[in-house]
């Protein structure tokens, strides 16, 4: 069998995709899919870390708009992430994973604080260490958590699972003739302003050298497919 091209990764996993057609809340049947899909690449040796957003129970920036502070509006979009993290967790371990959740933002009584040797020595014994609150500071998305974590753990890629398959020059959902990309440059992201990651996601991967792979996780086994080097979603790179 071939080996896996990567050893180390981080999965960035959106709020969005563990909530499934529903939009909101969790989808339990896509957090077990998941948790099978990462499962299958631990048991290859790979080193995964994970970071989970919160869209599916608030987006502090679009949900607060114009009715809170956007400081408090994101600490409550940390807190969803939190959420997640933890019903991650939780599926993981049913399905035989052993995890630890470190968040940004200490909560001594539910997780660990994020220690990047911790993290490190977890990666190393074959844990997966699922992180939550973000960056742990306001201002800053998810999308820039994961380029920022996966340059503190020394991934080998970002993994970037979303309910869209890859990169497009416009929307496919509301443009059927949007073209798909199977590679494209961090420079040609961002010149051309792809909702890819936010600006400051994409800069930071771009700074660190580390690869964007994007791909649709309504089929978790693509999890397992972008390590093992096949060509599918789209290749962010230099």
């Amino acid at each position: 069998m071939n080996s896996p091209k990567y050893k180390r990764v981080l999965l960035k996993v959106s709020g969005e995709a563990l909530a499934g057609e529903q939009k909101r809340g969790l989808n339990f049947d896509i957090l077990d899919a998941v948790a099978k899909g990462v499962k299958e690449c631990v048991d290859m040796g790979v080193e995964i870390g994970i970071v989970v957003g919160g869209g599916n129970f608030w987006r502090g920036q679009k949900d607060g708009a114009e009715h809170m502070e956007r400081t408090r509006a994101d600490h409550m979009g940390m807190l969803a992430t939190t959420i997640n993290a933890l019903a991650l967790a939780d599926v993981m371990e049913k399905n035989g994973l052993d995890v630890r959740v470190q968040t940004g933002i200490d909560m001594a009584k539910i997780a660990e604080p994020y220690i990047r040797l911790k993290a490190i020595r977890h990666l190393e014994k074959g844990r997966v260490v699922i992180f939550g609150c973000g960056t742990g500071n306001p201002f800053f998305s998810t999308d820039t958590a994961a380029a920022l974590r996966a340059a503190e753990i020394s991934a080998d890629a970002i993994l970037l699972a979303k309910n869209i398959d890859g990169v497009y020059d416009s929307d496919p959902r509301t443009n059927p003739e949007a073209k798909k990309f199977d590679h494209i440059s961090y420079k040609e992201v961002l010149s051309r302003g792809l909702a890819v990651m936010d600006t400051t996601a994409t800069a930071l991967a771009m700074d660190n050298n580390k690869p964007v792979l994007v791909f649709a996780i309504s089929d978790p086994k693509n999890i397992k497919r972008v390590l093992m080097g096949e060509n599918i979603g789209t290749v962010v790179e230099a």
